[in-house]
């Protein structure tokens, strides 16, 4: 399948793009509690759904207009955007994860991406999609997780001159360092709880400070974690070696997602132990998605499975997937496993077809793993 033909499908012409809510409270290191939100009672939304409780960036249920959800299922939903930003991250999704794609270079990129199952709608509102994904977090106890923009520009090549001026604003030294902390959550073992960082520390970043914001993210209170810098630095050079292959399509506004086991491997042991002895069916602990959540599922699994976009959405696809992945998770656990870290690429609202490579993106990998590899050598 040639990826030019399939995203040139899209209306590519110039769209007003109505600026992004920003995230509430203050810039400064917010602490969270370890039960914060199994206490709170989560806002429900679809068929049992509760808003994402660990993500660090990017429109929030229940804040913004879109936003993330949860399935019981241990997938997530987001919610398409409004066109043409919606419908292109579809067609992209669509194009990689079709069952007919040839294609190596995008065979080479499900690797790096969420897995894709499919499109997702309630009964209640048929009308209402979201794209049902993969949840990168879901195996980690303890997830510490970053959200990291890349590339020289925030902005498509379509966008209209005032919002190409108002996301220079946000960050004018995008193009100098290539990349943008969005926010991130790090676990603290000392203290048994997350700080959390959002989106205003990530531009209060400098080129003389990069390098130290950074590395708090893989700071645990007690020690710096090498071991996941090392195991990062792994995973950013097998996206880049992809991009440096490439030509055909070129990134803008998307991210890299961080994930890591902030749980120290000697109490993961004891940690696995006491969770299964207490309930064996809680379908995810560190995503505080309660026991009764998992029943709910099952109730309304039926429900869920019915197609109410045939020409778009195919559970049946996403139900075997699903099931493969829970083998792989099987046979994962099984094994040891030194480094529990994750780097996928993320938000894909704003790619488009090329003839040349990516250099903007080229560009914010590269530095990037320079700034990690000095984390490392001091």
């Amino acid at each position: 399948m040639d990826s030019s033909v399939t995203l040139g499908r899209l209306e590519l012409g110039r769209a007003t793009v109505t600026p992004a809510a920003l995230l509430n409270g203050p810039g400064a290191r917010e602490r969270s509690a370890q039960n914060q939100h199994q206490h709170a009672g989560p806002r429900t939304g679809p068929l049992g759904c509760v808003p994402l409780s660990h993500q660090v960036a990017g429109h929030k249920y229940g804040v913004d207009k879109v936003g993330i959800l949860q399935h019981p299922d241990g997938t997530v939903l987001k919610q398409l955007q409004p066109p043409p930003r919606g419908p292109r991250e579809l067609q992209f999704y669509s194009m990689v994860y079709a069952k007919d794609c040839c294609d190596p270079c995008l065979l080479e990129l499900q690797q790096h991406l969420p897995k894709y199952y499919s499109t997702w709608a309630s009964p209640d509102n048929p009308t209402e999609l979201y794209l049902k994904l993969e949840d990168v977090t879901r195996r980690f106890q303890k997830p510490c997780i970053m959200d990291v923009k890349i590339g020289q520009r925030s902005y498509d090549p379509f966008a209209s001159q005032e919002k190409r001026e108002q996301q220079i604003r946000k960050y004018p030294l995008m193009e100098e360092i290539g990349f943008l902390v969005l926010g991130m959550r790090v676990y603290n073992v000392g203290s048994d709880i997350f700080e959390t960082y959002d989106q205003h520390y990530g531009r209060g970043l400098v080129k003389d400070t990069v390098k130290d914001g950074l590395c708090k993210f893989f700071y645990d209170g007690d020690l710096l974690r090498r071991d996941v810098i090392t195991a990062s630095i792994a995973k950013v050079q097998s996206i880049l070696r992809w991009f440096e292959k490439q030509s055909q399509l070129n990134f803008y506004a998307s991210s890299l997602l961080f994930v890591y086991e902030g749980l120290p491997s000697f109490s993961e042991d004891k940690f696995n132990t006491l969770s299964l002895q207490k309930n064996e069916g809680v379908l995810e602990y560190n995503n505080n998605i309660e026991a009764s959540l998992s029943t709910m599922y099952s109730l309304h699994k039926k429900g869920c499975m019915q197609s109410h976009h045939p020409e778009m959405q195919d559970n049946s696809t996403w139900h075997s997937l699903l099931t493969q992945g829970d083998t792989d998770e099987q046979e994962t656990s099984t094994q040891e496993v030194p480094h529990k870290v994750e780097v996928r690429m993320i938000d894909f609202a704003h790619v488009f077809p090329s003839e040349v490579h990516d250099h903007g993106y080229i560009y914010g990998l590269r530095n990037l793993l320079k700034v990690l590899q000095q984390i490392i050598d001091d």
